[in-house]
């Protein structure tokens, strides 16, 4: 009897190091792949931005009529992105609770890009993680 109440105690705390340990890291581990996902999404993006701020010279409506389609990924949920009219680029991923925001600068005709993301844990060093 005492035998088979250590039994069921000791995969009980099997069971609880699981739930408390390693679930949580592998829903990092996710949301991690997600962020690199929306950073690697906005690409073609920021691409485009550049081109007409350098172009232009500044990047004033650098960003106007640039499209980015959402992407539904099986694993990551829903990826969006939208592009303001001053090239910045937003992109979110719900599932994941992601969000990312790069800025465009622009210094001697050359477009430079600085990343921010929330939360910051969940984020590419490319982005402040």
């Amino acid at each position: 009897m005492r035998i088979g109440l250590l039994i069921v105690a000791a995969l009980a705390l099997i069971g609880f190091i699981v739930v408390a340990f390693v679930l949580p890291q592998m829903a990092g581990t996710e949301a991690k792949e997600a962020a690199q996902a929306l950073v690697s999404g906005a690409q073609p993006a920021q691409q485009q931005v550049a081109a007409a701020a350098e172009k232009a010279g500044n990047l004033t409506g650098s960003g106007k009529g640039v499209k980015v389609a959402s992407k539904n990924d099986a694993k990551y949920g829903e990826l969006k992105w939208i592009v303001g009219e001053d090239g910045g680029i937003r992109g979110w991923n719900e599932k994941n609770a992601l969000e990312i925001a790069l800025t465009p600068a622009i210094q001697a005709g050359k477009v430079s890009w600085s990343c921010k993301g929330y939360p910051v844990s969940a984020m590419p060093s490319s982005c402040g993680g």
